[in-house]
């Protein structure tokens, strides 16, 4: 359209170079689209519901377009006008937004803080306001889909450059606040009572929800193979996260893990932020048409949605003379050397020399990485005569930890690590840094009054931290898409000039940071609440998640961040161990040669930590140095509390935790166990188990749970069948039946929950005699004998008696006996000394031997549940003291067809419960154990 003369051009031909000549239809009508949208979003006017209806037939339809044609994609993602006004739209939109559903208009260029607002308050405004914000919801939604699809196109940097300079990233952030606040702070209380608004607020949320997700869509193809992209947004969301400090001290730091100092906050946001104005260089594409665009601009109004002034790529497009400072022009391909001046007074050119992200990330990260990984031995750090100690220890602070009516401990009360023992004074005999202290046994006793709360939930800062508490696991996978994209290396783009891996450093950005720790948490606690199996994408992308982590040397630095001072494992603890158990399952296979001992002399440590081996060896040291020092103690500790309540020494109201903290406890417990088994079923990793001497923790589990837990009967047959029908009942009317035979009982009242002190500890016993059968077979291609060192290791901690114990019927540990079976099979293969002390242990107890009675005699048949089956079957009863007999026979007492549930509550003394064992077992006169046969065992068990 021609400008009429009669007007000036300042006015009219705001486009002196007459751009828009040669846009295509899609890109006026959706231009003209957003203009109307802009001015009803600013009320400036509103339009009327025709003209709306109209203007949204054109969105969706331009929405349609870019899912359907490459080439409406291609077009409209190169106009930057088009980026202008989509930004200027949808900023008008969230403004809208946030004064209808939180009463706070914001303001464009203004980053929102996350708001403290009061539920009813916000409740009454959404329901008020359901209707426009309905609309505007849905509308925000669109564009940011047709945002998100502008990025996927032949040459993704071309848009995501344009994007990044119109700073349309900060629109996606601003919506993600919006989102995050009306969901997990808005409507987060007691709904209202009437149906109707309920429903719109459900809605509301909905939508909320379906906006958060695209938005986070569009960030991930924002950010997609783009280096820089990815940085600017990490330092967003965990440097300068909404509700973050933006103004820092000089001194101020993130929040110490232990007591190694974390990142000063304001010299790794300086340090950031000079890196992203040094890396800030456009391609060429992008520059010439922000040129064109800048160019076409009169003088006297500037357009403020393309900034210029402090927008650190406005130099790509700017003249020379104006830029603030003078970017780099060295060429990517050389190579270069990093050089810390600590003289240097001016930061930019000190950041500059030193090339690369972060030279206080890089400090911190020296420190918190891999513990004394200058010493490559592998000793076991705490020995077991540690052990005992520690379990008294963790008995005698649990029983004052949780006394109620005890005032709060002082810190002289306070059971600290014994740092004078010389095998726990330092990590594998190496000196410990005078302020860290990596010994598992960090002082988990001192709680904090707000950190409470295993699941991490409360006042936790970070934009994205609330995420997982608002989406299901189909829509959250653009954000693990997104922290996968940013910190995994294998998704990255090499090393810079400087030898840097920007993958790597983002990594360890992302645990330096407190807002990085909480998103962590509540990704892998999201894991364990929605129960995700190892098939599913979140835990796919999780676990490349950790495998980052674990590249990076930071596994025990993520386990410590992790960790809860109530339980003894968090629940995100116990996902992280999931996750890397997964890891050590997948990182021998294929088979290959293994070997975790570097030569020292060839390189220094990064490159000695660059052997995924020795990381492997490294981090299997320090888990199993926990479960030693803090997991076992722990654990039995309550087992041996437990003890006292059963032996009348302790009253059970004073039992010191309740079943959801012992709940917590076993299941970090079981994935410790799980892990360990996982070590030990894998043939080059296992002779680190038998090295630590783990057999011994495993004995004191089984010991802990025999003093601790009484075993649960054998389930007999059907409960009291109704008495047989007699002849005059059978022939008797209904009527008549009915008044003869009383009411059937009323059914059973739902189960009480078990008191804790009766804590059952189900399945623990199988899972640790699955583990010591592992280490007790021979290496893989031989079937014998037994390992000879796990043997001898059994004998000297009396763990013969421990395997006998557990040979009685436990209905909290079933297929126990099989078990054991095997654990005895491989204990005697090739070891006299096994064999002759158990010998000699049925020869101590011979007068209390049971007579076999005659083959063929007391034998009855009865109905009885067999694990593994349902319903109930028939099945022939024989003597516990008879000789083996065919598979599938059940061994028990046929006199009472319940003798162990008998045995169990006439409360026999040991050795006689133990010579029943032997015998049920057959031990002939050589000393050689006869094993029965064993039966079949059934157990239940990159862009968007």
């Amino acid at each position: 359209m021609a400008s009429s003369p009669s007007r000036s051009a300042s006015h009219v031909d705001s486009d002196g170079a007459k751009m828009w000549k040669n846009d295509t239809i899609e890109e006026r009508i959706f231009s003209a689209s957003l203009i109307c949208l802009e001015g009803h979003y600013n009320q400036s006017p509103v339009m009327g519901p025709q003209s709306i209806a109209k203007v949204t037939s054109i969105v969706s339809k331009t929405l349609e377009k870019t899912h359907t044609f490459k080439d409406v994609r291609e077009v409209l993602s190169r106009n930057i006008r088009i980026w202008i006004w989509l930004r200027r739209t949808v900023s008008a939109t969230i403004c809208d937004l946030n004064e209808k559903s939180l009463g706070v208009r914001s303001e464009p260029f203004v980053q929102t803080k996350f708001l403290d607002i009061t539920t009813p308050e916000v409740t009454a405004l959404i329901i008020k306001n359901y209707v426009p914000l309905k609309e505007a919801l849905q509308m925000l939604n669109k564009l940011m889909h047709i945002a998100r699809n502008l990025l996927v196109t032949t040459d993704p940097e071309v848009p995501q450059d344009l994007s990044a300079a119109i700073y349309f990233d900060h629109e996606v952030y601003e919506a993600i606040c919006l989102c995050v606040n009306v969901t997990s702070k808005g409507i987060d209380g007691e709904m209202p009572e009437d149906e109707a608004s309920r429903a719109k607020l459900n809605e509301i949320t909905e939508l909320c929800k379906k906006v958060l997700v695209t938005s986070l869509q569009q960030a991930h193809n924002w950010i997609a193979k783009n280096d820089r992209n990815k940085m600017l947004f990490w330092y967003k969301v965990l440097i300068e996260s909404p509700d973050a400090d933006s103004n820092p001290g000089p001194d101020d730091r993130h929040e110490s893990v232990l007591d190694y100092p974390a990142p000063r906050s304001i010299h790794l946001r300086d340090e950031i932020s000079n890196w992203l104005k040094r890396s800030s260089r456009m391609c060429d594409t992008a520059v010439e048409i922000c040129k064109e665009y800048f160019e076409a601009q009169s003088t006297e109004k500037k357009d403020r949605w393309l900034p210029h002034d402090e927008n650190i790529l406005a130099w790509n497009y700017m003249p020379p003379e104006t830029w603030a400072w003078q970017p780099d022009t060295y060429d990517e391909a050389a190579e270069a050397i990093s050089a810390w001046n600590p003289d240097e007074t001016n930061k930019f050119e000190q950041d500059r020399a030193y090339g690369h992200v972060s030279h206080e990330l890089d400090k911190w990260w020296y420190g918190a990485r891999i513990p004394n990984s200058n010493d490559w031995n592998l000793d076991m750090y705490s020995t077991i005569d540690s052990v005992p100690q520690r379990i008294k220890e963790c008995e005698a602070n649990l029983m004052q930890r949780y006394a109620a009516a005890e005032p709060q401990e002082e810190p002289s009360d306070v059971i600290e690590q014994p740092m004078e023992d010389d095998h726990n004074s330092d990590w594998q005999g190496q000196p410990s840094h005078p302020s860290q202290n990596f010994v598992p046994e960090y002082d988990e006793y001192e709680e904090e009054a707000d950190d409470d709360d295993s699941y991490g939930e409360g006042p936790m800062t970070g934009l994205l931290t609330e995420v997982p508490n608002i989406l299901d696991p189909k829509q959250i996978e653009a954000l693990h898409m997104i922290v996968k994209s940013c910190i995994l290396d294998s998704a990255g783009s090499g090393v810079t000039r400087f030898g840097e891996n920007l993958q790597q450093t983002r990594c360890r950005i992302f645990l330096a940071t407190d807002c990085g720790r909480n998103l962590l948490r509540e990704m892998l606690v999201f894991i364990a609440v929605w129960e995700k199996d190892e098939q599913s994408l979140i835990f796919q992308i999780s676990s490349q998640i950790v495998q980052a982590i674990h590249e990076n040397s930071l596994v025990p630095y993520a386990w410590m961040a992790l960790r809860s001072p109530k339980d003894i494992i968090s629940p995100a603890q116990t996902v992280l161990l999931r996750l890397l158990t997964y890891l050590f399952r997948t990182a021998l296979l294929p088979p290959k040669d293994y070997d975790p001992f570097p030569d020292t002399k060839a390189g220094d440590v990064e490159k000695i930590l660059a052997n995924e081996d020795v990381r492997l060896g490294k981090m299997l040291n320090y888990l199993y140095g926990l479960f030693r020092s803090r997991i076992v103690p722990e654990c039995v500790a309550l087992m041996q509390i437990q003890g006292e309540v059963r032996k009348d020494r302790l009253d059970p109201t004073d039992f010191p935790v309740d079943n959801w903290d012992l709940e917590r406890a076993k299941d970090g417990l079981v994935q410790y166990l799980d892990f360990l088994y996982t070590v030990a079923d894998i043939h080059p990793l296992r002779q680190h188990l038998i090295d630590y001497e783990a057999v011994y923790e495993l004995l004191q589990l089984l010991e802990g749970l025999d003093v601790g837990v009484e075993k649960a009967p054998f389930p007999g047959g059907r409960r009291n069948d109704p008495p047989p029908a007699t002849p005059s009942t059978t022939t008797s009317t209904p009527q008549a039946s009915s008044s003869h035979n009383p009411p059937p009982p009323p059914p059973p009242p739902p189960p009480i929950s078990e008191p804790p002190h009766e804590f059952p500890w189900s399945g623990i016993k199988g899972q640790v005699l699955s583990i010591l059968a592992a280490l007790l077979q021979p290496p893989p291609g031989q079937s014998s004998p037994g390992n000879p060192t796990v043997q001898l290791q059994i004998l000297r901690h009396n763990g013969i008696v421990a395997l006998l114990n557990c040979c009685l019927y436990d209905d909290n540990n079933r297929f126990c006996r099989e078990r054991t079976q095997l654990c005895l099979k491989w204990l005697m293969d090739g070891c006299p000394d096994a064999s002759a002390f158990l010998q000699n242990l049925v020869g101590s107890n011979q007068g209390q031997a049971v007579t076999r009675p005659p083959l063929g005699n007391g034998n009855v048949t009865q109905n009885v549940r067999i694990d593994g089956v349902p319903g109930e079957v028939r099945v022939q009863v024989r003597s516990s003291s008879a000789p083996a007999g065919e598979v599938g026979e059940v061994v028990g007492d046929a006199a009472t067809g319940t003798s162990l549930r008998s045995r169990l509550e006439e409360n026999k003394s040991r050795s006689e419960e133990l010579v029943n064992d032997l015998l049920a077992l057959t031990v002939d006169t050589a000393g050689e154990m006869m094993m029965a046969p064993d039966g079949d065992e059934t157990e239940e068990d990159d862009f968007i």
